[in-house]
């Protein structure tokens, strides 16, 4: 899997759903398993275990790779799965009062990162793992590299977000500059980048915009600062939309859905969303037209005719 560049959440995901399996067989080995085993696992999947349509497609997908690529004996069709049942589901969106006052809620650097969610339409996860030489102030652009689906683009950073976070980086520099006096101040790097350039890893270009608020010692007595723990926006984020009171089930990623829905009612074209949100398939993109077939909108209620 690192050959082939795939991400950590993926590593872990596949090395799971291969554990899963093996003790679903008794612990036999996979290279004595073969279609019905997949195809019974999956099934169990989807009965006993309730999964949803993505996570047992998945499930076939780390099964997949296991047969295909590590014990080089592929599966052919896997016949007789009791499919999850795939749900059409529309995201949750805020309307733009509602996301001002969840922001309104925040503080400190989860409030910055929330609203880089919704001015640029970053997944959680896409925004903590920026590094400084990403963000383009002259430019108001943010290039998101090895985004899902291991493709970089580019998105917009909103003038009205660029003076806070050219503020908040001032405060990172001085925080780096006091890691390298003390011995420290190295990120982690991608793939082999390291080796090729050594002096890469303490560069401030390379420093994630929101580091950890603590440091942490490699087994070769090297200090590094990584980016900051997902949990700590998500819990914010969290108590901000129960104080607003707002009853959507709203989290870091509706910020994401609502910087889409809010851009389209503002009249941009559904490819120029696709772009900005990295979608391969337009038809992605295209579930959040709902908005724009709201009561309301484009139908009008016969309650509402008089």
């Amino acid at each position: 899997m690192r050959t082939r560049h795939f991400s950590r959440r993926t590593e872990e995901a596949y090395v799971g759903w291969v554990r899963r399996y093996v003790r679903f067989h008794g612990l036999r080995h996979p290279a004595e398993l073969g279609e019905p085993e997949v195809s019974r696992f999956l099934s169990h999947l989807a009965v006993a275990g309730g999964v949803s349509a993505s996570t047992q497609n998945q499930a076939l997908s780390a099964l997949l790779f296991l047969y295909r690529d590590v014990l080089a004996a592929p599966v052919g069709w896997v016949d007789g799965v009791v499919r999850a049942k795939k749900p059409r589901r529309v995201p949750v969106v805020l309307s733009r009062p509602e996301v001002h006052a969840v922001l309104r809620g925040m503080s400190g650097t989860p409030r910055l990162v929330a609203t880089l969610l919704y001015a640029s339409g970053l997944r959680l996860l896409e925004c903590l793992t920026l590094r400084v030489k990403d963000v383009d102030f002259a430019g108001r652009a943010i290039t998101v590299r090895a985004g899902k689906g291991n493709k970089d683009r580019v998105t917009m950073l909103a003038e009205a977000v660029a003076p806070a976070l050219a503020m908040y980086l001032e405060r990172v520099q001085r925080l780096h500059a006091r890691d390298l006096a003390s011995g420290g101040g190295a990120a982690p790097l991608p793939d082999a980048f390291a080796r090729k350039y050594p002096g890469a890893a303490t560069d401030w270009r390379w420093q994630f915009v929101f580091p950890a608020t603590r440091r942490y010692r490699e087994q070769t007595g090297v200090w590094r600062r990584h980016h900051l723990d997902e949990s700590v926006v998500q819990r914010a984020v969290a108590a901000a939309v129960r104080r607003s009171g707002i009853t959507k089930r709203a989290t870091c990623h509706t910020f994401r859905h609502s910087f889409a829905t809010h851009l389209l009612e503002d009249g941009y074209d559904i490819r120029t969303v696709q772009e900005l949100l990295g979608h391969e398939d337009v038809s992605t993109t295209m579930i959040y037209t709902h908005v724009l077939n709201r009561g309301g909108r484009a139908v009008r209620s016969p309650a509402d005719v008089r």
